[in-house]
């Protein structure tokens, strides 16, 4: 099947890319094997070269445009930037390892087969922001994975590239991997800093930031896993490298986590800007059963959907998926056939949402529950039409005034999914009776 029908990818030559974050070497999480691939020599080089200091590190990070791989999509050395100089106060960098956006397992596959990688990132990324410690925030249904990061993490300290004195530089630094207690509000920046301090996982206000004021009220970084595991590779191969990598305004590799009715779901490392078509057809294999694509949502559950006829030439960069009425979020794609329920998929969106809030703001305590509500009500045949309009009138109730972005989060995919798919509603649907006057 011709997927792309003459689009052009902004991915460039992406049949040849050569992985990084996920190279095709054995055993690659083990120390020792990392150490003969080249391992911590960046980190090396970086606090040995007496020309290059910690604002040369932000300043190349900045320039390499390296956006952050959590969901936001914010400039990673522009976050650096906000750090205040040093004071008597420690000074944290927090690991968002959370990772519970349902459809996304990128980080994941960092943390089992290239654990040391990450580490490098967050030390340089510590010599670059003064940091003391840096905590790996770990969802706590990783278990196998926050065991193997810990017998690695070990291994790190042994070698003396963590700790004190690190590789006798007189840099010094802590890696400590916490593991959370499942609960996906602490994927939110505030809320994880709440948590890793042993209080309730709510959002915070802001200001301050938490670059001012974070954990124990001391200057605080927080970056997700997959941007920090490419801090090494821009500090290696520099800006211009990293830049000239995938789609200008988005570039560098990501992994794209592809799930649902594909023949070969799985995590795959490529350029940012690929089609998703090519991704679909040509990286996971095409459709199951050769269906036709109904949706596709690009980057974990809560950004909005598209139409399976509306994703030629949409590539998969910031710019491109926000034209498309969409956002590049984890890049944890599920792919919809044909014969999917939209109804009854969005209900499944909605439990979650409301399974998850952390109860703090009205507007997301009560607008989660009555989003599934109404959805279930519809999905199970009991719903007037007059209900799309409720959910629609909901979701303006919800969108921008709570604490967090977590009822955006919840609104989008209704808001959406009944926008783009309409006739799957309005199918289950009862019509609304109207009395006259």
């Amino acid at each position: 099947m011709e997927a792309t029908n003459g689009a052009q990818s902004k991915a460039g030559d992406w049949r040849n890319y050569q992985r990084i974050l996920l190279p095709p070497v054995k055993d690659l999480h083990r120390l020792d094997v990392y150490e003969d691939e080249g391992g911590y020599e960046v980190l090396r080089d970086v606090l040995t070269d007496a020309d290059t200091t910690p604002g040369d590190v932000t300043e190349t990070v900045k320039e390499a445009n390296l956006r952050g791989r959590g969901g936001a999509g914010f400039s990673a050395g522009m976050k650096w930037s906000f750090m205040p100089e040093p004071d008597d106060r420690p000074r944290y960098l927090a690991c968002n390892a959370d990772e519970s956006e349902p459809g996304t397992f990128k980080d994941r596959q960092i943390m089992e087969y290239n654990p040391h990688l990450l580490y490098e990132g967050i030390l340089i990324a510590g010599y670059a922001m003064s940091i003391d410690v840096c905590y790996i925030y770990v969802r706590g249904e990783y278990a196998d994975w926050i065991q193997h990061m810990e017998r690695e993490l070990e291994k790190a300290y042994a070698a003396g590239y963590v700790g004190q004195n690190i590789m006798d530089t007189g840099f010094d630094m802590e890696i400590v991997i916490h593991k959370g207690a499942g609960a996906y509000i602490c994927g939110e920046e505030t809320s994880l800093l709440n948590s890793l301090e042993g209080k309730r996982g709510y959002p915070r206000y802001k200001p301050p930031f938490p670059a001012q004021k974070g954990a124990w009220d001391s200057p605080t970084t927080i970056n997700n896993v997959e941007t920090l595991a490419h801090v090494p590779h821009i500090m290696k191969n520099g800006a211009e490298w990293f830049g000239n990598i995938g789609a200008e305004g988005h570039p560098g590799p990501t992994i794209y986590g592809i799930a649902g009715h594909v023949n070969r779901p799985g995590a795959y490392e490529y350029p940012t800007g690929m089609l998703i078509t090519d991704l679909i057809y040509e990286v996971a294999g095409g459709m199951q059963q050769d269906k036709g694509v109904k949706a596709v949502i690009p980057g974990g559950s809560s950004v909005p959907p598209l139409r399976g006829d509306s994703i030629e030439g949409v590539t998969m960069d910031a710019e491109s998926l926000r034209e498309a009425g969409s956002m590049m979020g984890t890049a944890g794609m599920l792919i919809l056939n044909e014969d999917t329920d939209m109804v009854s998929w969005l209900r499944r969106v909605t439990h979650f949402y409301q399974h998850e809030s952390c109860g703090q703001c009205t507007p997301c305590r009560e607008g989660t529950g009555w989003l599934e509500q109404l959805v279930t009500r519809i999905d199970e045949g009991e719903g007037r039409l007059r209900d799309l309009d409720l959910l629609l009138d909901l979701c303006d109730q919800m969108e921008g005034r709570t604490i967090c972005a977590f009822a955006d989060a919840a609104a989008w995919p209704v808001r959406n999914t009944i926008q783009r798919f309409r006739e799957d509603f309005e199918a289950k649907c009862k019509p609304s009776h109207v009395t006259a006057a």
